[in-house]
């Protein structure tokens, strides 16, 4: 009885696959939360070391191009602004384009600039898209304190409107991480998306209402079309929150569900992918 006793208990400890969803584990992500932000800082300095101006690049880039804009647009061809002063008007939408074209741009390139990491460390391949696109949080930060300068020069005040725009801010980090996850899992099989990419985000520039009001856009199924671009709702939102635009309306609706359904069928995507990424990069 007493050898029974100092007997350890015998169990059965079977491994199998995971399927469907609980084989993504995104909890992991949190676990290498810090190597994430290692990574982002890391971009950041990258980015802009041995530049002459530095962090300025954040400035320089959005503020010359307001003023390409409103003189050609604001002047020339006198498109309206809802009210109020045309380089306003620009730069409230070119600081969620900006940060969505250079965001994604980066995503895309994340596993292939990056293939002697992956090659040689373990972890999670998720941690590359998402630390490029946090990285692009730093310029866009400098950006809109830079815009809240320009609203003081112009007697613009913010309202209560103010309050949301936290949202519309992840939701255009949420529109950047799923074109972002997508291409970056497409380039590490399809060197061509590297290429594709800047083309396509230049694309967005016109596809956007960045230089033009939502509101020229007639209703029907051309709005409708033209809403499945999420940063259609964005900027709208953008716009509202900050300089008193018109109200989001149902292109906001659509833009959520559009990045709600590209975010999670891009994860999915990646994750079934990335045990190749080693292998074909």
């Amino acid at each position: 009885m007493a050898t029974t006793a100092l007997e350890p208990e015998r169990f059965d400890f079977v491994v199998e696959p995971t399927r469907g969803w609980s084989a993504l584990n995104l909890g992991l992500l949190w676990d290498y939360r810090e190597l994430v932000l290692f990574l982002a800082w890391r971009d950041v300095i990258v980015r802009y070391k041995q530049s002459l101006l530095g962090v300025g690049w954040a400035v320089f880039q959005p503020v010359v191009t307001m003023l390409i804009f409103t003189v050609v647009f604001g002047r020339f061809a006198k498109l309206p602004s809802e009210g109020v002063p045309y380089a306003i008007f620009t730069y409230s939408a070119l600081l969620p384009w900006m940060f969505f074209s250079t965001a994604v741009t980066r995503s895309a390139s994340s596993l292939v600039a990056n293939s002697s990491l992956l090659t040689k460390v373990y972890f999670p391949r998720l941690v590359l898209p998402i630390a490029s696109t946090l990285a692009m949080l730093v310029d866009f930060a400098i950006s809109l304190g830079v815009f809240f300068v320009l609203l003081a020069i112009f007697g613009i005040w913010p309202g209560w409107q103010l309050a949301f725009l936290p949202i519309f801010v992840v939701l255009a980090v949420a529109a950047s991480l799923a074109f972002g996850i997508w291409l970056a899992a497409l380039n590490v099989r399809y060197r061509d998306v590297g290429y594709v990419t800047p083309f396509l985000v230049q694309l967005t520039l016109f596809l956007s209402p960045v230089a033009y009001s939502a509101q020229l856009i007639p209703d029907g199924p051309w709005r409708i079309w033209y809403a499945l671009n999420p940063l259609a709702g964005v900027i709208q939102g953008f716009r509202w929150s900050t300089i008193h635009g018109q109200p989001p309306d149902f292109m906001l609706g659509i833009a959520i569900v559009v990045v709600l359904v590209l975010l999670v069928t891009g994860v999915y995507y990646f994750r079934r992918t990335e045990k190749t990424f080693a292998d074909v990069i």
